[in-house]
């Protein structure tokens, strides 16, 4: 019970990490497709496979959303307009309200929000680490305001966009409440060359849609020996989720020869990331404070 209190107190706590590997963790089965759903405080991250083709799953939010199509085509549609097609490798984003996926082949969908409005966030296969809100996290407060294609999907096509000359491995997008990080690369990552670091004020989701990688964890010693936390060094093959909480050590190695796909999720958008001019679509928003 102290130590419980302690971390309630102390604000250089660590809670505990949320890990999900899609295949292991319970899903929600309608005819031919799975979902899972799974969050952190901020955002909510739907997976989805589609054992045939043509099969469509919908979505709600009040803000935009993402739609993830790392493997197959698909349109999206929103009610009264004309549907929308995006090749596979695309990052679609949707502005809010309603809308439907409908996937031309068998495969894999992935729909980020900062909020659902059709998704019982109960539903999700961490739902009770979400109990008690952490007071430390940025909420998403004002949201950017898109101004340019307002109101339009826009699909932005991975391969015909160039990594910032400083960050080659990662191409980096934005929407109204969320950011990501899309990190690909061929063949292991090399192990002198990894990133360790931890967020005072935001949660980071790591997305693990193709490869397999280890996830490597640390809390940091403080004066306050009840609040430690052994290392950690969690396998993590594709599909998979970390949410790593505030105060985390962590960083990611692609293991194996394989190529490796891993999306990092932030909400609100990483605002250092769009003041470096890493964030590609960065200058179609603007923050109204």
């Amino acid at each position: 019970m102290q130590q419980l209190i302690d971390q309630e107190v102390d604000r250089f706590s660590v809670r505990q990490r949320s890990f999900h590997v899609f295949d292991e963790a319970s899903s929600i089965q309608a005819g031919n497709v799975r979902r899972w759903l799974m969050r952190g405080q901020n955002f909510i991250v739907e997976w989805v496979e589609a054992a045939t083709a043509g099969q469509t799953v919908t979505a709600e939010s009040e803000h935009e959303t993402l739609v993830l199509l790392p493997e197959v085509g698909g349109a999206i549609q929103q009610a009264g307009k004309p549907a929308v097609h995006a090749a596979a490798g695309a990052i679609c984003i949707v502005p809010p309200g309603p809308y439907s996926v409908t996937l031309e082949q068998a495969g894999r969908c992935c729909v980020i929000a900062s909020s659902r409005s059709d998704v019982d966030m109960n539903d999700t296969v961490n739902a009770p680490a979400y109990a008690d809100p952490d007071p430390r996290i940025v909420p998403v407060g004002t949201p950017y305001r898109r101004h340019t294609g307002q109101g339009e999907i826009q699909v932005l096509q991975l391969d015909e966009i160039k990594a910032p000359a400083d960050k080659p491995r990662l191409k980096m997008f934005q929407t109204e409440t969320l950011s990501i990080n899309w990190v690909a690369y061929e063949g292991p990552r090399t192990r002198s060359q990894l990133s360790p670091h931890s967020h005072a004020h935001h949660e980071q989701g790591s997305l693990a849609i193709k490869g397999n990688y280890k996830h490597h964890l640390r809390v940091k010693w403080g004066n306050n020996a009840n609040l430690w936390q052994d290392d950690e060094h969690c396998a993590a093959p594709s599909p998979s989720l970390l949410v790593v909480p505030v105060n985390l050590i962590h960083t990611t190695e692609g293991v194996g020869n394989d190529a490796h796909i891993l999306v990092d999720i932030f909400s609100p958008p990483r605002a250092d990331f769009i003041a470096k001019g890493w964030i590609y679509n960065a200058g179609d928003y603007t923050l109204d404070k």
